[in-house]
């Protein structure tokens, strides 16, 4: 299982960005997915995730509204279509996948237990 993330930049405030995640090795539409950040000096926190469980997606209270995740099966990739940017939304970017059927993807993204992890993008959000 690979996972490589691409699409980080640098943004201004209120612009948007699309992160992508190109899966290999593996059917992506069989895993739960999820985006996660890092902001430097701080922990890393879940942004958006899909359990196989229950098929939910689940977002961060910090960017309802504002980040979707999708994904384009036909490539194998994930995405995550980032709105309304704010600086605090300045992170490195991660995805991950997990084939566990168990788990709700709120489950990841209070808990960010993934098994596949890719490297992160740098999301700058600044004038």
């Amino acid at each position: 299982v690979q996972l490589q993330a691409s699409g980080g930049g640098l943004v201004q405030p209120g612009g948007s960005l699309r992160l992508s995640c190109a899966g290999s090795g593996f059917t992506l539409a069989d895993y739960a997915v999820g985006w996660f950040r890092q902001a430097p000096g701080k922990e890393r926190e879940g942004v958006s995730c899909v359990g196989i469980r229950d098929g939910r997606t689940y977002y961060a209270d910090s960017v309802k509204g504002r980040f979707a995740i999708f994904r384009e099966h036909s490539k194998n990739t994930m995405y995550l279509q980032m709105s309304r940017l704010k600086p605090e939304d300045t992170a490195v970017y991660y995805c991950a996948v997990d084939p566990r059927p168990y788990y709700s993807g709120n489950y990841y993204l209070h808990y960010g237990d993934m098994q596949y992890w890719g490297k992160g993008t740098q999301v700058t959000v600044s004038s």
